[in-house]
C-alpha cells in the first residue's frame, strides 16, 4: 500500500528528475499512461534509467547512449523488474514522458497525466512484482486523482500511435484489469 504526500510516494525511493514542468492544475489528472524503458536495450538492472532521467547518462558507456544521452526525458515513477519503485517527478508536476501526443482530442498529455515506467521491452514479459506493484500504485493515484478512472489507463502507444509501441505486446492489460477490479484497499487521501 502507498501514501501520497504532497504528490510523493511516501514509501518510493525518490530520485528528483530536472526534467519536469510546474502543472498549473492537479484537479485536471484525469490520465494514466503506462511505458516501458531498459538501458541499454534489452537489458535490465544498474543504474543507466536513473541516469538518463536525472540528465546524467555517461554517452561512452554504451554505443546506444549516444543517440540519447542529451534527451531530456522523465516518468513520474518507474516500477524496477523486482517491484521496486522509483519516483522522479511529483505528481503534482508535469513529467516529459509523453511527447507529441493525443488522448481523445486533447493534445499534449504531459498537461494532465501521469507517466509511469516499468523497466521491461515490448517482447519479454513483465513480471508478477511489477503487476502488483503498479495495480497498488494505480490504486492509490485513482483514490488521489479520481478523474484517472479505469478507461483513462493508456499505453503510450495509445496516445502516439505510429511513433511508440510500448508497453507492447508483452504488456497484458487483461490481467492488469482484472487484478486492478478485484483488489480493494482503505482510502486515505494525501495529495
Amino acid at each position: 500500500m502507498f501514501t501520497i504526500e504532497n504528490g510523493w510516494l511516501v514509501e518510493a525511493e525518490q530520485q528528483v528528475s530536472p526534467h519536469f514542468t510546474p502543472r498549473e492544475a492537479t484537479q485536471d489528472i484525469s490520465l494514466l499512461v503506462v511505458h516501458n524503458i531498459s538501458l541499454p536495450p534489452g537489458k535490465f538492472g544498474g543504474g543507466y534509467i536513473t541516469d538518463l532521467f536525472m540528465g546524467r547518462l555517461d554517452k561512452n558507456a554504451d554505443p546506444f547512449f549516444e543517440e540519447i544521452y542529451q534527451l531530456q526525458v522523465s516518468a513520474h515513477c518507474l516500477i524496477r523488474r523486482d517491484g521496486h519503485v522509483i519516483q522522479y517527478v511529483s505528481f503534482n508536476d508535469k513529467a516529459w514522458h509523453a511527447g507529441v501526443s493525443n488522448f481523445e482530442g486533447r493534445e499534449r498529455c504531459n498537461d494532465f497525466s501521469i507517466g509511469i515506467e516499468l523497466e521491461g521491452t515490448d517482447s519479454i514479459a513483465y513480471t508478477d512484482s511489477q503487476y502488483q506493484k503498479l495495480v497498488s500504485l494505480v490504486q492509490k493515484l485513482q483514490e488521489s486523482y479520481p478523474l484517472i478512472g479505469h478507461n483513462n489507463i493508456v499505453g503510450h502507444c495509445d496516445i502516439a500511435p505510429g511513433r511508440k509501441t510500448d508497453p507492447g505486446e508483452s504488456f497484458d492489460w487483461q490481467r492488469f484489469k482484472s487484478m486492478l477490479n478485484n483488489c480493494k484497499q482503505p482510502s486515505t487521501n494525501h495529495i
